[in-house]
């Protein structure tokens, strides 16, 4: 088989961060790295998923929901995929900040989580999801477009 883009990334050379996985049409799909790869740390299943129902429906109701084809976590546990249709680099930049910023002050009851709405609507962690975001914000706070390109990273080293 064909080695798929994402393992052709040098996971030693790149950190918390926004980077563009790969580009099929007018979909980009954003690999938003909330932990270090490999680094010993990575999401808690419980805090990873309520960041998954807090990501997705703000994105789902932001500014650019009709460009949001999907939000969803990576199974090594260090972040989250994002998918979106004809939209502007700067504009997943702002709506990942803008999620990001709005995860870590959520004070309230978590979207979609019921029995009838999620599979597993037990496993959820606020005030995880709320410290989990945090490193990324600090990143993102001054995150210019080149920083997207995998190979900037690479080059940094």
């Amino acid at each position: 088989m064909d080695k798929i883009a994402s393992f052709q990334v040098d996971h030693t050379k790149i950190g918390i961060g926004m980077y563009i996985s790969r580009v099929d049409g007018d979909i980009v799909t954003y690999d938003v790295r909330m932990c270090v790869p490999n680094g010993g740390s990575y999401l808690a299943p419980a805090a990873a998923h309520t960041i998954e129902h807090l990501f997705a429906t703000i994105a789902r109701n932001s500014t650019w929901k009709d460009d949001v084809i999907y939000v969803g976590p990576m199974g090594c546990q260090t972040g989250f995929y994002l998918l979106m249709r004809s939209a502007a680099h700067a504009d997943a930049i702002a709506l990942v900040k803008e999620a990001m910023e709005k995860i870590a002050v959520y004070d309230g009851e978590i979207p979609g989580n019921s029995e009838v709405e999620c599979g597993n609507y037990r496993l959820h962690d606020l005030p995880g999801a709320r410290e989990a975001v945090r490193p990324i914000l600090a990143v993102l706070a001054d995150y210019a477009e080149e920083k997207l390109d995998y190979s900037w990273h690479m080059n940094q080293n």
